[in-house]
């Protein structure tokens, strides 16, 4: 028997056809006994992602599909993601590469539940990438945080209540907001992170190049801020 919250847990996918069955795997036991389910959002991906997405979701009712025939990138999968599933009360975004460890979902959860913020975001925590990669993002993460009010360490693997969600799948279709994550700094709903230590990546490698990094960082700060208020 399940209780509690609807759950939605939204992630994108590119690349990452050996990992998405233990994904789900991984979260139906930190799940369990919670009214969840998944949402895979294949971001025109050039794997096999699809077809294993596809089968999984014949095998398991609580897993369905969202596929792209334009990459879009990460954060506007997970925000077509949060559109597609509207019937949630509390919605939780993660990658599918498995760095995000889907055990934290319940930390993620349990402190939302606490009703005194309406995001939590998973503080990156370990060294799962590169010392270089680590300080750019970290950079941009200190930047990002000064225009948004953001914690400092977060990250697209959060957990969020309704008006958040809302504002997020706003602020991307109508805002031209290029980050879910600095639309959740700037929906002015109370936010926190808790730490979550991150696991290096069991296989291959990131879809991101250096030069998509940067420009993305670029983008997501000229609008966190152009859209200050």
């Amino acid at each position: 028997m399940t209780s509690g919250p609807r759950i939605a847990v939204v992630v994108p996918v590119y690349g990452n056809e050996a990992t998405l069955a233990e994904l789900a795997d991984r979260l139906a036991a930190a799940l369990s006994g919670r009214d969840w389910r998944l949402r895979l959002v294949i971001d025109a991906s050039p794997d096999d992602s699809a077809t294993v997405a596809l089968a999984l979701a014949d095998e398991r009712p609580h897993l369905s599909v969202t596929g792209l025939t334009v990459n879009g990138g990460q954060h506007a999968a997970l925000a077509r993601g949060l559109a597609d599933e509207p019937d949630a009360d509390v919605w939780v975004c993660l990658d599918a590469d498995l760095q995000d460890p889907p055990e934290a979902v319940p930390v993620l959860l349990d402190r939302l539940a606490a009703g005194d913020v309406d995001a939590v975001f998973a503080g990156r925590r370990g060294s799962y990438e590169s010392a270089l990669r680590r300080l750019t993002g970290t950079a941009h993460r200190r930047v990002a945080a000064r225009l948004t009010g953001l914690p400092p360490d977060a990250g697209a693997f959060l957990a969020m209540g309704p008006a958040v969600r809302d504002a997020v799948v706003t602020a991307v279709a109508e805002g031209g907001a290029p980050s879910v994550v600095l639309a959740v700094g700037r929906s002015g709903r109370p936010v926190t992170s808790v730490p979550v230590e991150r696991d290096r990546r069991p296989v291959g490698r990131s879809a991101w190049t250096a030069g998509a990094r940067v420009r993305q960082s670029v983008r997501s700060l000229y609008w966190a801020f152009r859209s200050r208020r």
